[in-house]
């Protein structure tokens, strides 16, 4: 079997089996609990994406990853793991609403652009060149956004709520 189709099967599987895990498991687990609560120990799962510094260990991957690849890639994630553990120290307050938000955007975009400019540089075409980071996108990128969807439910959901609230009490 091709390299680059081992790798598409393993992410779509990662997708599959991640998202099964996050139906079943994860979201019956958080969606009683208080908004803070619920997001809590996401957050700090995305605490963890320092790991994809792991881009730019010589060793770890490839000395041929492209750069254009492994820059962005690693730094996005440490970017979305500082605004994580931002948004774990402020939960509670408006403003850590607000770093909430933008954590779960920067961060999901940071994936898909990330899967974007991997299949552009061919990235997944060979997956060698990923090295050891190779279960990276195949098993933890698949968590990460099923994770930031659930993330999206809970303050759409309490986003929602509110707004019902808020609507009632003026009526």
């Amino acid at each position: 079997m091709q390299p680059q189709l081992v790798f598409g099967i393993s992410v779509l599987l990662g997708l599959v089996v991640w998202g099964m895990i996050g139906a079943r498991y994860i979201w019956p687990a958080l969606r009683a609990r208080p908004r803070n609560e619920a997001l809590r120990p996401l957050l700090l799962l995305h605490a963890f994406r320092f790991v994809g510094l792991a881009f730019l260990v010589p060793g770890v991957v490839s000395p041929d990853l492209p750069d254009a690849f492994a820059r962005p890639a690693a730094y996005g994630d440490l970017a979305t793991s500082m605004l994580a553990l931002l948004a774990i120290a402020t939960l509670g307050s408006r403003l850590g609403t607000i770093i909430v938000w933008v954590f779960n955007i920067v961060g999901a975009v940071d994936l898909l652009n990330a899967f974007y400019q991997g299949n552009r540089l061919g990235v997944g075409i060979a997956p060698g060149l990923q090295g050891a980071a190779y279960f990276i996108p195949t098993v933890l990128v698949p968590l990460l956004l099923v994770t930031h969807a659930l993330v999206f439910r809970i303050l759409l959901a309490s986003h929602r709520a509110a707004g019902q609230q808020h609507g009632q009490s003026a009526g």
